[in-house]
Order: C-alpha cells, then sequence, then structure tokens
C-alpha cells in the first residue's frame, strides 16, 4: 500500500463536497423536540400521490426483474401524457440527469459555464469529469445578466442556469432563454426543478432549440423525493447517446412506477402549488427579515447583521431547520433558504424567525 491512502484520490474528492442540512433526529436530540420543522431541502411535506403509491405497491412483484432500460416505456409515455410529445431521458434524481450530460459532452480541460450563485452540483459534477469551470456571477438583484453570461459562456461546451434559480429563486424570462440559446456555441442547460411554483412555461422553446436541454424533477411537486428520479426534455440527437453514455439500468423499477403514477394525479399536484403560493405570501407579510422574492417553493431570506449559520443555529434551537447559503458559490453569508412545509412547520418557522430578529 502507498505511504497515505489520501494518494489514491482524485484531488476533488480530497476538497469540500456537497453540503446537507443537519437531520432532524439530530435537532430533536440535542433540543429535546418530539417533532422538527423540516424547511431546509425544499420537500413536499404532504408524501407522494395516493396514485404513486398504488403503482408501487402493484410494482414490488415485480423486482426480481431488472427495471425498463433507459427509463423508456411507460414513464416516458407519462411524460408525454403529461407534458406533450417531447423527447425525454430519465436519471436518479436530475442530478442524475446532470451527470450523464456532461458525461456525454464534456471532455477533460473543457469549459463548462455556471451562472451563479446558484446549486452548487453543477460545478461539483462538471469537475468531476475533468471539465474547467466558469462561474458567472449575476447581478446584485440575482437576475441574469445575459449579454455578460453569452460572452463568458460562448465557447462553453454546456452552460447550466437555473429558473426559478436555487437558492434565489429568481425567474429568468423566457426572451433571455432564447437569447442566450441562440448565442452559444454549446449546450444550454436550464434546470426547471421548481418551474411548476412559478406561472413560466419554457417547454415549447424545445421546439426551436436544438442546443436546448430543460432539466426536471420528480423530488419537488410530486413530492417523491426519496424515490430520486429526474428527467429532462432533450433534442432528439441527444436521447441515443444519453442512453449510451448512462449506467445501465440506472432508475429502479419502484422509482419509475412511482413516477409513472404520480404523473396521472394533476389534481394533487394543483392542490400542493396553492398550498405553496399562500405561505409564501404569508412569509412575505408576516416575517420580519426581508423576503427575496422568487417563484419556487421556497423563499431566501435576508439576514443580516446576523450570518445565515448564525440564523440558522437559533431557529434550529426553536425546532426548525432551515438552509444557511454559506456553502452556495458567488453568494454572501447572509443569507437563508426556506421552503414551504406543513402548516405547523410554517408557523413554527414564523413564530421562530420573528422572535430572533
Amino acid at each position: 500500500m502507498p505511504q497515505s491512502v489520501n494518494s489514491l484520490v482524485r484531488d476533488i474528492y480530497q476538497q469540500e463536497g456537497y453540503v446537507y442540512a443537519r437531520s432532524p433526529e439530530e435537532i430533536a436530540a440535542i433540543y429535546g423536540f418530539s417533532r422538527v420543522a423540516r424547511l431546509a431541502s425544499n420537500e413536499n411535506p404532504f408524501g407522494p400521490s395516493p396514485l404513486a403509491v398504488a403503482a408501487v405497491q402493484k410494482a414490488l412483484a415485480t423486482v426480481h426483474r431488472y427495471p425498463d432500460a433507459g427509463g423508456s416505456g411507460s414513464l416516458v409515455q407519462a411524460l408525454r401524457d403529461y407534458h406533450g410529445d417531447y423527447e425525454f431521458v430519465a436519471g436518479v434524481g436530475m442530478d442524475g440527469v446532470i451527470e450523464t450530460c456532461i458525461r456525454v459532452l464534456v471532455n477533460p480541460g473543457e469549459a463548462v459555464a455556471v451562472s451563479v450563485p446558484t446549486f452548487s452540483f453543477y460545478g461539483l459534477a462538471a469537475k468531476a469529469q475533468g471539465a474547467e469551470v466558469i462561474s458567472i456571477p449575476r447581478r446584485d438583484d440575482f437576475t441574469v445578466d445575459v449579454d455578460a453570461f453569452i460572452k463568458a459562456a460562448k465557447k462553453a461546451k454546456i452552460a447550466f442556469l437555473c429558473s426559478p434559480n436555487n437558492p434565489t429563486g429568481t425567474l429568468t424570462s423566457r426572451a433571455d432563454i432564447e437569447r442566450i440559446a441562440e448565442a452559444l456555441d454549446g449546450i444550454l442547460f436550464l434546470d426547471n426543478a421548481y418551474v411548476e411554483f412559478s406561472e413560466m412555461d419554457y417547454c415549447d422553446l424545445m421546439q426551436k432549440h436544438e442546443n436546448l436541454i430543460i432539466g426536471r424533477t420528480m423530488s419537488k411537486v410530486f413530492g417523491l423525493a426519496g424515490c430520486r428520479i429526474g428527467y429532462a426534455f432533450v433534442p432528439s440527437w441527444l436521447k441515443p447517446v444519453y442512453e449510451k453514455a448512462a449506467t445501465p439500468f440506472t432508475v429502479n423499477t419502484l422509482s419509475l412506477a412511482a413516477a409513472t403514477g404520480a404523473l396521472s394525479d394533476l389534481e394533487y399536484v394543483e392542490r400542493y402549488i396553492r398550498h405553496v403560493r399562500s405561505w409564501i405570501q404569508k412569509f412575505r407579510d408576516t416575517c420580519r427579515l426581508p423576503v427575496l422574492p422568487g417563484g419556487a417553493n421556497f423563499v431566501m431570506i435576508n439576514t443580516a447583521p446576523m450570518t445565515g449559520d448564525e440564523c440558522a443555529a437559533l431557529l434550529a434551537e426553536k425546532g426548525v431547520i432551515v438552509r444557511s447559503c454559506r456553502s452556495f458559490p458567488g453568494l454572501a453569508d447572509h443569507y437563508i433558504r426556506v421552503c414551504v412545509g406543513d402548516d405547523w412547520e410554517c408557523e413554527q418557522f414564523l413564530s421562530g424567525i420573528n422572535q430572533i430578529c
């Protein structure tokens, strides 16, 4: 064996990786709570649709067989029934879709552009592929400076832009997305994980742009975070090479069944969206700290003069878990991200935040 096993590990994985929120079990044990408000991970608090649960129960009898290869078949048909006649690919969460797209497109040393501050996984996945990551700052109000983005990302193999953006909630207009897609030499990956909570829709842009990928997830509005299933609208030329690069049988049988069932329950989705929008407005009306505008199932809150870490620690003492935004690339350390939970969780958060500020 070498002198140090660390010498076997690539440099990138000897640095800090993805940052997770503290667990509710940890907070409950430390502070003596019987239940803790989980508002850090942008989850749907109500569980999946009964139709998703029924589909999983039925699929249990088939788990001795490999799942549908590539996530095609019934899931793709359900996605087409839900969204229209587009080409789709699936992965283990949108993270898996992002990793596979980078694997298909990016050679070591090539550029990947990322609009920051944003979800850290784009940069982590790109670096894991050996890419050079170009971080493109947003404006002070967290909107995208389109001209600056195009200039910096023009030659990148793939550029990542999130709308609504995580963690700021900021939306980018359809017109701006079109301008960017038309100007880039490479691919624009538009992350729409939270788009159902906004009034924006970008899907039909796929019919105009052969260099556009739109990523979506079953984790948020559909309540399937634990199933880890994401999907993307892709141009027709990309689908066969994506499936060639993907890990074989990457999405498991139960997740495929859950997603297919969830996509058939529009009433469940609409009910949860109404709940989110109602509480977002209450957060804006009631919270004593500045709540930034946005279009997701969470809000970002300016905690200055406290840091995000300090505010998150004080809220943990009150049985509320929120996400400090310190670890998001390109963002100052005085923000927290708070998602909409169940009614009691939101009430506990508002009570706690208004006591400490």
